[in-house]
This record gives structure tokens, C-alpha cells and sequence, in this order.
């Protein structure tokens, strides 16, 4: 059975893989926070080890240009229905929070690119916005 919403997140392709991995991460665990109904049970193995509840949509990890990823970003904070999570260049050069927070007070929106987007909501508005991008590999 086909879930009414999907979750996905998309990588901008120009940026390193180690910083990707680190933004996709982040991300996962800010989209996470904001979502906390998508948390499944706990599980027990044969042994009665439990293990913790993980989210059970599939996530499909996706990549796009930073100007395609900008539009995702964008086009996806003018839908209510959505949940946008973005991590930006600004977070990805800062060495602790306050300082991000600082640095992006200043930095106009039209200078601040994105290196990870993740959306959640209406499959039919997730998929809208990344139709036909690439897996990330």
C-alpha cells in the first residue's frame, strides 16, 4: 500500500562527500525533531535486545544543482503543506551554533545556498518539486 506522504532528501551534487554526509545527517536528525509522529515502535530480536524505533517511510536520497536545489528549497517553504528542512553553506563553514546563527543574521537570503534540503509532506507536492532527480551514489 502506497503511503499518502513522502519523505526525501537532496544533496547538492557539487559539494564534497564528506561534507554531504555530515549535512545529510544533520538534516535527517532537524527533520526528525520536527516530525516525531513518524517514529515506529521499538523492536525486540530473539534474544530481547530492543532496538530503537526508526522512521518508516523510505527516504530516497537525491541529488540537483545548487540553483535546482535553491528552487526546491524555495518552492517548498511557499507550500503550507510541507515541511522544509534546509542546511546551508552558512551552517556548513560555522564551528558552533551562535556563531551560524550570527553569520546567516547577515547574510542576505539570496546569498545563502544550500548544501541538503529534506521535505515531508503530500507525495503528489514532494514529488512536484523532485521530479526525475538522480540518486545520489
Amino acid at each position: 500500500m502506497a503511503l499518502d506522504t513522502k519523505l526525501v532528501l537532496v544533496l547538492n551534487d557539487t559539494v564534497d562527500p564528506r561534507f554531504a554526509v555530515n549535512a545529510a545527517v544533520v538534516t535527517g536528525l532537524s527533520m526528525g525533531g520536527r516530525l516525531p509522529h513518524l517514529l515506529a515502535e521499538d523492536g525486540k530480536d530473539a534474544s530481547g535486545g530492543v532496538h530503537a524505533g526508526l522512521n518508516p517511510h523510505p527516504v530516497p536520497i537525491l541529488t540537483a544543482d545548487p540553483a535546482r536545489l535553491r528552487a526546491i528549497h524555495d518552492g517548498a517553504r511557499e507550500d503550507d503543506g510541507l515541511t522544509v528542512v534546509g542546511f546551508n553553506e552558512v551552517a556548513l563553514r560555522a564551528r558552533e551554533y551562535g556563531a551560524y546563527l550570527g553569520d546567516l543574521a547577515r547574510t542576505p537570503a539570496a546569498d545563502v545556498g544550500y548544501v541538503a534540503v529534506a521535505l515531508f509532506g503530500r507525495r503528489g507536492a514532494v514529488n512536484a518539486l523532485t521530479n526525475r532527480l538522480p540518486l545520489y551514489r
